[in-house]
Order: C-alpha cells, then structure tokens, then sequence
C-alpha cells in the first residue's frame, strides 16, 4: 500500500510558497465561537444519534454528519479515497448463550462468559475438543492474565477464583452485549467460569451459540494540504473519537449513552479547528482531521488508521479526548498525557505566551491515559503522539453513564480550551516547531 505522505507530493496537493511566520500574539480566534462549538457539540450528543456505537445506524448516522461539516468546511479527502469515510472491514460477535456444568453441578450463567469464535459449542470431558484447562488463582494479576485469552488460539476452559469476583463482574459487562474485533476470530473459544480450582479431576459439560458477522466500520478523516513545498510532505494530526457506548440500560427511563463529553467534544473540537485553519490559511504542514471510530471497543479506528501512514512523516498528533468539563487545575486549563514523553507540551505552552490559558502534565498518572486513547497506536510507532484532556476522571461520576448529556458540559470552557489548542499549535502548522519523537520502545501495550 502506498504512503499517504508519498501521494500527498505525487499528487500534486501541497501549495506553492513559503511558511509563513506565525506569532501567538497575532493568532485569530475570531472563527471559533461558542455558537460554533455548542451546534456541534449539539447534533453529535443528540438522541437521535442513538449514542454512536461503532457498527450501527446511530454511529452511520454520525459519521456522516461529520463527513458533511468537512465537506463544508472545504477539506479534501485523503489521497486515494473517493469520500471523508474511511471504511474498513471488522467482525461483530454476540453470543447466543452459554451453560455450563463442572463436576456435575451446574454453573449459574452469571458466573460463565465467553470468547468464541466458533458458531456451536458442545464440549464435555469425554472428547478430546479442550486443550487445556486453565487456573486463574487468587494471587494472579487476573487482568493480565485474562487478556490475551479473549482471542483464543486454541480451546480453553478458564477458571477464575472467586477473590477475583468483582473483576470477573467487570468483565461480564463487557461481554453483556455485542464484541467487535479487527480481525476474523479463529474457530477457538475460551469460556470464562468462576470457579475456585477443582479438589477432583474435572468433569464438564459446556454448550454455547455464538453468532459472527461480518461489518463495515468508518472513520472519517479530512485533509488540509500544505501550503509550502517542503513542508506539506509532514502532517500534523488533529484527531478524536465520535463512538461511545450506544443504547444501554435504561436508568431513570433514559438508554442512550450520548457521550457529550466522551468524545463528542473531542470531535467537536476536531471540526472547528478543521474550519479555524481553513480560514488562517497559513499551514505549512499538511494538516489531517480524523474522527475516529471503535476507540471504546478496542481502539480499531486509530489502529487501522495509522497504518496507513508512513509515521517519520507525521510531525505530530493532537488527540482530544473529553474537553466538555473545567480541569482540576481550574478555568482555561488543560492537561496533556505522556507530557514527560517529548517536548510536545513545552513547545505549545511557549505559544500560549499573553494568554490565560495553560497546559499542565497528566496529574492522573495512575489511570494509564496515555494508553487509553487513540493517540497510543502512533506514539507506539515514535510519533509525539498526545492526548489533550480536561477530565477529571477519577471522580467523574457522568463517565460511561446515560447521563453524558450536553446539559453537563461547560460550553464556555469547552471553546477557550479549543482557542487554546488553536493558539498553541501555531508553531507547529507553521513548520518553525518540531516536537521531539518518542522512543517506541518505551510505550506499552493497551491495557
């Protein structure tokens, strides 16, 4: 597959002169007005968008609206595609359910899950179908050790301690409705039981239906090429995630997780700064919008999305993720993850000089942000990939919850923080700042 950097040149996309200078001083936020950023933010956390679950037509019907701002706004698709839709292939799985019965007893189906990637399951102790059996034990890192047998290799029965009761709980939310992967599953299966080891050699009998279909997942991305003939050939990403968690159960009559602020208002940021430097026209770098889809069920939208780019070609990456409330650190302040990772966070705060606004290092630190979001998939390859934020998660009692809602959000805020990441950036779209790369071996895996 062809680079995107090597199509931009090829192409023909990038713009005659040269950079020019940019002062934070003389940064207009004239085009970003809070009027903007509530119409957005509005017709993203609408019921009528049903949440915008990957996959279905609540999250078709968002990812259209998107690709309509940016048709607007007057970007251009990435080089190869026909649209702002960046489709790709992904498989939905949802069981049919699952019994089970160990030693003869059998096992209440709140204390069985399971990963499959066959449509029948008929197991029991007289056939030769199980591979292994595996302990979970009280002592063991159960998310660690539960990961990697989501996607089974081979056909497993899991045992997991009952001490680890409130993970396993977790887990079966997770596995309450539908599962999407990237790839086609393998015809294995691992059912999770919570058990504690069996005193006896084990005897089991396990049916199960598991239904796997074939899907189309979007993302959507616009391009605004580069004015200067050197630089257009680097891109700057400005990137967040329009899915959330679709319809769940009701609380108080109300099922739509609307995700105003996880990240409608990431999105949201992504396309009025979309529209800001269309209207500055003076980037010197080519400047990529993407909102990404399927961050909440694995991070497959920013995965497939980075592979199709050549990564020493991508400057940067400004991944905004819940923007919608005020910072811990107060008013017109934003935090940055992996801020000791590059100099990405020096280099916007020298930009902000004469401005109230400020960014500060995670202070969550202990959340693992830096991995949680779309901006790990680059950074893993070296790119200074970030994440903007303004949540205070550890107390945010509207994450993940029906009552996401725009009522929520400190629109007034929300703008001064999007003006801010506009000031802030101006020396990177220039083409006068380059954030220091990081290191790939030194991120980690998606927790």
């Amino acid at each position: 597959m062809k680079k995107i950097a090597f199509l931009l040149l090829s192409l023909g996309l990038s713009y005659s002169g040269v950079a020019q200078k940019t002062k934070a001083s003389k940064t207009s936020a004239s085009t970003i007005t809070q009027a903007s950023v509530a119409r957005v933010e509005r017709a993203l956390a609408a019921d009528d968008m049903q949440g915008r679950a990957s996959g279905t037509p609540g999250g078709l019907k968002a990812a259209q609206f998107i690709a309509g701002e940016f048709k607007r706004i007057g970007l251009e698709p990435l080089p190869g595609l026909s649209s702002f839709e960046q489709v790709f292939p992904a498989y939905e799985m949802e069981s049919g359910g699952v019994q089970a019965e160990l030693n003869g007893e059998p096992v209440p189906a709140e204390r069985v899950l399971l990963a499959s990637g066959v449509p029948q399951l008929n197991w029991s102790d007289k056939d030769s179908q199980v591979a292994r059996v595996v302990v979970i034990g009280p002592e063991a890192k159960v998310g660690q050790a539960l990961r990697p047998l989501l996607q089974p290799k081979e056909n497993l029965i899991v045992l997991v301690d009952p001490v680890h009761t409130a993970y396993f709980q977790r887990f079966a939310n997770y596995f309450g409705h539908s599962t999407v992967r990237a790839e086609k599953p393998e015809p294995y299966a691992s059912v999770f039981i919570l058990s504690a080891p069996s005193p006896t050699p084990l005897t089991y009998r396990i049916t199960a239906t598991t239904r796997i279909n074939a899907v189309q997942l979007r993302n959507v991305v616009g391009v605004l090429p580069g004015r200067d003939k050197v630089k257009a050939a680097e891109m700057v990403v400005f990137s967040g995630h329009y899915d959330h968690l679709g319809i769940r159960p009701a609380v108080a009559g109300d099922s739509i997780a609307n995700g105003a602020d996880d990240d409608a208002s990431g999105t949201t940021a992504v396309i009025t700064l979309a529209e800001y430097f269309k209207k500055k026209k003076d980037n010197a770098r080519t400047l990529v919008f993407a909102a990404f889809t399927a961050e909440e069920i694995g991070g497959f939208g920013s995965q497939y999305f980075s592979k199709q780019l050549d990564p020493a070609k991508v400057v940067t990456m400004f991944n905004i993720e819940m923007i919608g409330k005020v910072a811990q650190f107060g008013p017109k302040t934003a935090f940055i993850t992996g801020y000791e990772r590059s100099d990405f966070g020096k280099l916007l705060q020298e930009n902000l000089q004469g401005s109230p606004f400020r960014f500060e290092p995670d202070p969550y630190t202990e959340q693992n942000l830096f991995y949680r979001s779309d901006n790990a998939t680059l950074a893993r390859l070296g790119v200074p990939a970030h994440s903007i934020s303004t949540d205070q998660i550890p107390t945010d009692k509207l994450y993940h919850s029906v009552d996401d809602e725009v009522e929520s959000l400190d629109l007034a805020n929300m703008t001064a923080v999007i003006q801010g990441i506009a000031q802030s950036a101006s020396g990177i779209i220039s083409g006068q700042q380059t954030p220091t790369r990081i290191a790939p071996e030194s991120v980690g895996q998606r927790p």
